[in-house]
């Protein structure tokens, strides 16, 4: 898991709650997954239609936004 994404699991409650519910075989797959959709969906806004960038700055920030949190296309 991303280092980032686990940070923020853990400042949420997200990470304890998994821990003592679900991921006691240490499979964090699911919080992964998780995690990954809903910055798949940020990434995904369309930033050209909402704040009128251009079509290769829309892509900048998605990249951006996967890269920072280690997420791939």
């Amino acid at each position: 898991m991303n280092k980032r994404i686990k940070e923020l699991a853990k400042q949420s409650g997200a990470w304890e709650y998994y821990e003592i519910n679900e991921g006691v075989d240490g499979d964090d797959k699911p919080l992964e997954k998780f995690a990954k959709l809903i910055v798949q969906e940020c990434a995904n806004i369309g930033f050209r239609d909402k704040v009128g960038l251009s079509r290769e700055d829309d892509h900048e920030v998605s990249r951006t936004i996967r890269e920072h949190f280690g997420v791939e296309e």
